[in-house]
C-alpha cells in the first residue's frame, strides 16, 4: 500500500512540473513579441512635448551686449549730429543728394506721347507694279511705331487687288478711291493727294503729313525725326535713276536745322508767273506739314473764299510751306544735309 501511494504522489509532481514549465514556457514566447517600452506615470507623452516645442516656442531675451551696443551707436549718432559739419561732409551730403536726383530721374518713365503720323500715297492706274511697289513700301510702314495712318488712294477700277494688299499689311489704313479719269499722270497724283487732304480735313485728323510715293526708299530713323516736326519740315532726297550712272539731290541746303538754300532741280518758267510754286520747286515727298493747317483758319491766316469745294489743297500748302522759309525745319535738327529719303526712278 505504502508503495502505491508513493508512486502516484511522485507521478503527481511530475505532472504539475511539466504543466509550471509549460506555463512558463508559453508565458515566455508570448513575451517576446511583446514591446519592451513601458510608459511610466512619471514621463510626460511624447505628444504633449512635441506640440510644445512647436506651437509654443518660449520667447527668446535679447543679450544685454545688444542693447549695450545699440545704446551706443544712438550716443555716436546724436554726438554726430551736435558737432558743426566740415566743409567735406557738405560736399558729400550734395553729392548724395544729387545722385539721389539723378536716381529719380532715371526711374521716371519717359511718358510723352509720340505725334501721329499721316502718310498718303497716290498709286497711279497706268503703273502695272503698282501691287508690288505698294507691298515693299507696307514692309517699311509695318517697321513704324503707332500712332500711324496710312491713307492710299486709288482711281476706280474692277480689281480689288489694292484692297486685298492693304489688308494683309497689318497697318492702320484708310483706302480711298475717286471716278475722275485723266490722260495726264501729273494731274492725277495732285488730284489723289487733294483727295486725301480733303479727307484729314473733313474728319480733322491730326498729325504729321508726309506724301510717300511708291518708289520711296526710307531709312527707318527718318519717321522719328518726322515726329519731332511742331508746323513745317523738309529734308534733302537723293533721285536715283537706273538708267543713270548719277545721284540729283533735291530739297534744302541747312545749317543746323535752319534753311539756308535750297538744290534747285527745275528752275522756274518765266512763261508762267502766275503760278507761285514755280517760285520754288520742292519735291512733294521732301517736306511735312502739321495738318491743322488745313481747318483752322484763324490760326495760318485761310479765308472762307478759300475753304469753297474747289479749293486747291496741295497749291495751298505749298503756299504756306513756301511764304516763309523761317518756319521751316530742317531734319535731322543735328545734320540737316543727311539723307535719309531715297527716290527710285
Amino acid at each position: 500500500m505504502g508503495t502505491t501511494e508513493r508512486s502516484r504522489k511522485r507521478v503527481q509532481l511530475w505532472k504539475k512540473a511539466a504543466v509550471h514549465f509549460a506555463l512558463c514556457f508559453v508565458m515566455g514566447f508570448f513575451t517576446g513579441f511583446a514591446p519592451t517600452f513601458k510608459p511610466s506615470i512619471f514621463s510626460k507623452p511624447a505628444v504633449s512635448s512635441s506640440k510644445k516645442i512647436e506651437f509654443s516656442p518660449q520667447p527668446v531675451e535679447p543679450p544685454q551686449q545688444v542693447n549695450r551696443s545699440l545704446i551706443a551707436k544712438a550716443e555716436n549718432l546724436a554726438m554726430a549730429a551736435s558737432s558743426p559739419p566740415g566743409p567735406e561732409e557738405n560736399y558729400s551730403e550734395s553729392e548724395r543728394r544729387m545722385s539721389e536726383d539723378e536716381e529719380e530721374e532715371v526711374k521716371e518713365p519717359n511718358l510723352t506721347p509720340r505725334r501721329f503720323i499721316i502718310i498718303v500715297t497716290p498709286t497711279s492706274t497706268k503703273n502695272p507694279l503698282k501691287c508690288v511697289f505698294l507691298r515693299r513700301l507696307a514692309n517699311t510702314i509695318k517697321l513704324v511705331p503707332q500712332p500711324l495712318l496710312w491713307i492710299v488712294v486709288e482711281g476706280k477700277t474692277e480689281s480689288n487687288e489694292v484692297s486685298e494688299v492693304l489688308r494683309k499689311t497689318g497697318v492702320m489704313y484708310r483706302h480711298l478711291v475717286f471716278k475722275e479719269n485723266f490722260t495726264d499722270t501729273e494731274a492725277e497724283m495732285d488730284h489723289q493727294r487733294n483727295v486725301a487732304l480733303k479727307h484729314i480735313e473733313q474728319h480733322k485728323l491730326s498729325g504729321i503729313v508726309h506724301f510717300a510715293g511708291l518708289s520711296n526708299v526710307y531709312d527707318l530713323g527718318f519717321f522719328d525725326q518726322l515726329r519731332e516736326i511742331e508746323l513745317f519740315g523738309t529734308w534733302p532726297m537723293a533721285l536715283l535713276a537706273a538708267n543713270k550712272k548719277k545721284v540729283i539731290i533735291e530739297g534744302p541746303v541747312c545749317d543746323s536745322s535752319q534753311v539756308i538754300g535750297w538744290h534747285i532741280l527745275r528752275k522756274m518758267n518765266n512763261t508762267d508767273q502766275t503760278d507761285d510754286t514755280n517760285r520754288l520747286r520742292i519735291h512733294i515727298s521732301s517736306f511735312a506739314f502739321n495738318s491743322s493747317i488745313l481747318w483752322d483758319p484763324e490760326r495760318w491766316g485761310r479765308t472762307s473764299s478759300l475753304q469753297s469745294t474747289s479749293q486747291n489743297s496741295m497749291k495751298f500748302v505749298k503756299q504756306v510751306v513756301l511764304e516763309d522759309e523761317t518756319k521751316l525745319k530742317g531734319i535731322p535738327p543735328e545734320d540737316c544735309s543727311k539723307i535719309m529719303l531715297w527716290s527710285l526712278h
